[in-house]
């Protein structure tokens, strides 16, 4: 907020999940009061009815910039699904479409054998995959195997493509905090949601629990705690737990990136001077 204020531009959301208007405190989306003071764009465009990919992504913003481009030398990305970023940063790998025969075998093999032995198998078959992938997305996890068995090579290799030229410099700024400090705002944060209202914000979405954009951190979990199976404190906790795994997740996949340059979130000053040497 503070370095859009200071260039005098809008943000450009990369979190896919805050893009759906139904998951506004599961996601901590942007307030009203927030998205008043700094213009957002990709910030409850969506329903969870509605389908979206990376791909549409990149695509959106591209068109964006061209227009933001025309009255402001700097545009502003922030976020952390890492495939929405590497999508604009990078451009979307030429992936393979996967034939009918895989894909029927891999959703009867997940069917019969867990997404446990699936994920196991990623891991032999390409460790560097699985150590960034959302192991507890099905989706995800099968996708990734499809790829494998079908070509032969590792669904790694297929999104280590030449990266795509833009007519503009990128320049990325990623913010990190002690462990521990940041595990405690972490869980703290999770109170904040519970108070809020995130449980009844969940209960009333219990009818598109199957949806893929409720296979996010928070509602997962209390769809488990609407089961039965775990009480509120556990499903909470569960959260908690979870969203430290991603964070952890996160850094893995954007430390990675060498052109990529940390600061510590409170050290506003310093990422501006950082910005204007790279002009």
């Amino acid at each position: 907020m503070e370095l859009a204020q200071w260039l005098n531009i809008p943000i450009i959301n990369a979190d896919s999940r805050q893009m759906f208007r139904e998951l506004k405190i599961g996601t901590a989306a942007p307030t009203d009061k927030q998205l008043q003071q700094v213009r957002h764009y990709f910030v409850g465009n969506l329903s969870i009815s509605d389908y979206y990919s990376a791909s549409m992504y990149e695509q959106d913003v591209n068109k964006l910039l061209a227009e933001l481009f025309t009255t402001s030398n700097y545009a502003l990305l922030t976020g952390g699904s890492m495939m929405y970023i590497d999508a604009v940063c990078n451009g979307i790998d030429d992936i393979p479409t996967v034939d009918e025969t895989t894909r029927q075998l891999m959703k009867q093999r997940l069917a019969e054998e867990g997404l446990e032995a699936l994920v196991e198998e990623l891991k032999q078959l390409d460790p560097e995959h699985y150590e960034v992938v959302d192991r507890q997305n099905p989706r995800r996890v099968v996708h990734a195997l499809e790829i494998c068995h079908m070509t032969g090579k590792t669904y790694t290799s297929f999104r280590k493509a030449e990266k795509k030229q833009h007519p503009f410099q990128i320049v990325k700024i990623g913010l990190n905090r002690d462990r521990s400090e940041l595990y405690e705002r972490i869980n703290l944060r999770v109170d904040k949601m519970i108070q809020k209202g995130l449980v009844d914000e969940a209960r009333n979405l219990t009818s598109y629990r199957h949806a893929n954009a409720l296979n996010t951190l928070g509602y997962k979990e209390l769809f488990n705690y609407f089961d039965g199976i775990w009480n509120l404190d556990e499903a909470i906790e569960r959260i908690k737990g979870n969203t430290r795994r991603y964070a952890r997740k996160q850094l893995t996949w954007f430390k990675r990136d060498a052109t990529m340059r940390w600061f510590h979130p409170n050290d506003v000053e310093l990422i501006k001077n950082y910005i204007s040497n790279n002009e």
